[in-house]
């Protein structure tokens, strides 16, 4: 019993580290797409080593933090799906809060786009704090819907629904975000355009993250190729321990 729970145990901390793996190229991707997309943001009016600057920015590296995290969050149900071990209510609420929290990131980033277009001006006053209250109101509305579906559906469809639905939303929230930061580089006011590169950010940063869990089996259906008489055993033994 303690060699098949130490099995168990083993196949699981297996994953994990793939999940680990996924959520460092994300972490990496981010970091490397964040120069270009600066550049292009706000190009002509900005050169290479001012948008280089922002790698010395603290809450730069606090957003690049919570997005790896949340990655990693949002694959404990892929971990234990595909460690074949039994998927419990406590292994639901990372993935729920992790996919709650970046529908209220595209909330934030299309609030801001659209409020900067409007009012004209760089993120000062009430509206700046009424999108990150919408943000946070969306976050807990959208993981009280993640969680409930769970109740209807398998894992892998409920899984596969959420990232549908964070890879349409980041889209339609792209839609928001291009064309008013376009109007916004246009006008002649301090920062402009910045709120709706905060928007634009959301929006891509949110579209490669709904690949997480996709990316991840890739990685494990690989390493089964790779290994195929130890995959065979893992599963051998994981059937002998349910």
């Amino acid at each position: 019993m303690k060699g098949r729970r130490a099995h168990a145990s083993g196949q699981k901390g297996k994953m994990k580290r793939w999940a680990w793996t996924v959520a460092g190229l994300y972490f990496l991707i981010l970091a490397v797409l964040t120069l270009p997309a600066v550049l292009l943001a706000f190009a002509p009016k900005i050169g290479v080593g001012e948008a280089a600057g922002l790698f010395g920015n603290p809450a730069y590296w606090l957003w690049m933090a919570v997005m790896a995290l949340g990655q990693f969050a949002l694959l404990a149900v892929p971990v234990c799906f595909a460690s074949r071990r039994p998927i419990t209510r406590g292994a639901l609420w990372p993935t729920v809060l992790a996919s709650g929290l970046m529908a209220g990131a595209l909330v934030l980033g299309a609030a801001y786009s659209i409020l900067e277009t409007v009012f004209a001006e760089h993120g000062t006053g009430w509206w700046t704090w009424s999108g990150v209250i919408a943000s946070v109101l969306t976050w807990c509305v959208w993981s009280a819907v993640f969680f409930r579906l769970s109740r209807s559906l398998k894992a892998n469809d409920w899984l596969s629904r959420q990232c549908r639905l964070l890879l349409k939303g980041s889209i339609l929230e792209l839609l928001i975000a291009v064309p008013t930061h376009i109007i916004a580089r246009y006008r002649d006011y301090c920062c402009a355009g910045f709120m709706t590169f905060i928007g634009l950010t959301m929006g891509i940063s949110v579209m490669l993250f709904s690949f997480g869990p996709a990316v991840f089996f890739l990685y494990v259906e690989r390493w089964k190729r790779l290994h195929p008489q130890k995959a065979a055993r893992d599963l051998e033994q994981t059937v002998r321990i349910d």
